[in-house]
């Protein structure tokens, strides 16, 4: 009997010790556990919110025309669902979209700032456009800094543009995507320039892009890659090929874009007038839009891309408004100018209703 409880007392704390040990580790298997679970749960989670991002999210606000609700929502969302890339496949294709229109919030801004400054020289207030000057390149470099994220993102998911084959486009959404990134890397360089920073976009980018847009059906998008490929020519020195005139195709850009409502190519005209110096054509482009808008309603399934063309269209001519008469263009009459001659307007004479 004493010989065993000695035993016994010998065995009881290695046995106790030993419950200890595997209590341990049946908790660490369980907490590992609860963070697969994790895992698998977060990992889900951002896969779905990928998939409806892109296949509901996008095309809804596409459909839409109210350009603010989706500035709030693209800088609201964006590190949520990029946020997803740390559990899951990283979201490369919704990001091109998500960070372009983040980026057209910052150049908003930085277009407020620039009527600002010039409305203070206007005042001869040097200190307040020096001012909203500074706060106008930052306003660039914000955006640039978006632009150039969207590009990144863009040659992540279909490929560095314009030096291999085309991609394989899934849908119409998919391909209008590759356009929208086509456009972050060209608006990443110029927001740079514009922001006198160095932000590390390459200098080539205009080239790449310009090749690019020949993957691009361009009757389907509105006369939207020409444009886009016109625009290069005019600006980059040695870029036209031969035989080819920049305006004409903008021109022909411009009717494809009026008739189908989606009014893009309007800008890039624009862009490329003012490149040029071209006040004249720049005029008649704005009339034309001002016109086109009028007669042709915006495409229901591209309401978006055209009210931002429109809203880029107004801040061009906002811009000429306060160079020269010291406000921005009247609502209601965009298309006119300050120095238009004005026609003869009937009076009545009030003397003889007294």
């Amino acid at each position: 009997m004493k010989r065993f409880q000695k035993a016994a007392g010998q065995w009881l704390p290695k046995m106790a010790k030993l419950r200890g040990v595997t209590a341990a580790v049946v908790a660490s298997v369980a907490l590992s556990g609860c963070g697969v679970v994790n895992h698998m749960v977060y990992k889900t989670t951002g896969d779905v919110l990928q998939g409806f991002s892109r296949n509901h999210t996008v095309p809804y606000l596409l459909n839409t025309d109210d350009l603010a609700m989706g500035c709030a929502m693209s800088e609201a969302t964006t590190p949520l669902l990029m946020s997803f890339g740390r559990v899951t496949n990283e979201p490369d294709q919704i990001a091109v979209m998500l960070y372009l229109s983040a980026a057209g919030c910052a150049d908003e801004q930085a277009r407020e700032h620039e009527l600002t400054g010039l409305a203070a020289l206007g005042d001869m207030d040097g200190d307040a456009a020096e001012d909203a000057m500074i706060r106008q390149k930052r306003a660039h470099a914000l955006a640039a800094k978006r632009y150039f994220r969207s590009w990144q993102h863009h040659n992540a998911y279909y490929g560095e543009p314009g030096t291999g084959e085309c991609p394989d486009f899934d849908d119409d959404l998919d391909e209008f995507i590759y356009m929208a990134g086509l456009l972050s890397g060209l608006q990443a360089l110029n927001a740079e320039i514009q922001s006198t920073s160095a932000i590390g976009v390459p200098k080539n980018v205009g080239s790449m892009v310009g090749r690019a847009t020949s993957c691009l059906d361009n009757e389907k998008w509105w006369g939207a890659p020409m444009a886009l490929r016109a625009t290069i020519w005019a600006m980059i020195p040695g870029a036209m090929p031969e035989g080819e005139n920049a305006f004409e195709r903008l021109e022909m850009s411009d009717r494809q874009g009026e008739q189908a409502g989606v009014r893009l190519s309007h800008v890039f005209h624009a862009i490329s007038a003012m490149n040029k110096g071209d006040n004249e054509r720049l005029r008649d482009v704005i009339r034309r839009h001002a016109e086109s808008i009028e007669e042709t309603p915006s495409n229901e399934d591209w309401a978006f891309v055209d009210a931002m063309s429109t809203q880029l269209i107004v801040a061009i001519s906002d811009r000429m408004w306060v160079e020269n008469n010291g406000h921005r263009t009247p609502l209601g009459q965009l298309g006119t100018f300050w120095d238009d001659e004005q026609e003869d307007v009937e009076t009545m004479d009030l003397d003889d209703l007294l």
